[in-house]
């Protein structure tokens, strides 16, 4: 099943305008907001669809532009199928913009306790690659709307908090790196929000400590500085 939030856009998206030109059929679902929430709310309004359909058992968000492996879902959803204490599960991917030909990968640690150390100074799960129990939303409060440009940061942190999380050590998603994107146009905004998730949600004082000071160390470099650091340090 595929869900699209049209959140207010001014030339209502539909789902038959979403097939044209695709060959495979599916259940295609297009939930439109009237007025733009935002993407938090559209987030949101998503996820308490998609509870009240009772129809899935696992919720994985794509952006525009984003681009999966193949295996992608075969691989995760039987990942957690025979891991069932595992409710939050990401990927290794890949960041790119094709026009400009900048591409670098993004690893992380795989295992949870690792992954809640790493979650001090980074958010480890990028987006797009995450799949999750649909279940465990509702459960810790959905997407927080307090942390401007970095729900999903707070959301995943809360996630591990109640659940075991894993990362797979490979490539299953390409992101777009896009200079006009909410996080990039955004980046200041949301470099204070993670300081203060840091802040909320971190369990080791050292651990905390030194990802505070790495956000602040972060909002006095450019973003074309960043962007080239993690090029050369992936």
């Amino acid at each position: 099943m595929v869900l699209v939030v049209d959140d207010g856009s001014k030339i209502p998206v539909t789902s038959a305008s979403i097939k044209l030109g695709i060959k495979i059929d599916f259940p295609l679902f297009v939930l439109r907001n009237e007025v733009n929430k935002g993407i938090t709310g559209a987030l949101n309004e998503g996820l308490r669809w998609i509870e009240k359909q009772d129809a899935a058992n696992y919720v994985a968000r794509l952006d525009c532009g984003d681009v999966c492996a193949p295996d992608r879902f075969h691989k995760q959803i039987g990942f957690m199928q025979d891991h069932p204490e595992v409710g939050l599960l990401g990927s290794w991917c890949i960041f790119e913009n094709r026009a400009k030909s900048v591409r670098y990968e993004y690893k992380t640690p795989t295992g949870h306790i690792q992954i809640r150390k790493a979650m001090h100074f980074r958010n480890v799960f990028i987006h797009p690659t995450v799949i999750f129990e649909t279940g465990l939303a509702g459960k810790v409060g959905y997407y927080p709307t307090n942390f401007m440009y970095a729900e999903d940061y707070a959301f995943f942190y809360k996630l591990i908090k109640i659940t075991h999380s894993h990362i797979l050590d490979q490539f299953l998603v390409a992101c777009e790196i896009n200079d006009k994107g909410i996080s990039l146009r955004n980046r200041q905004e949301q470099l204070i929000s993670r300081g203060q998730i840091v802040m909320k949600y971190g369990t080791n004082p050292l651990f905390k400590t030194v990802g505070i000071l790495r956000v602040y160390a972060l909002r006095l470099l450019p973003k074309r500085l960043v962007l080239r650091l993690r090029k050369t340090f992936k």
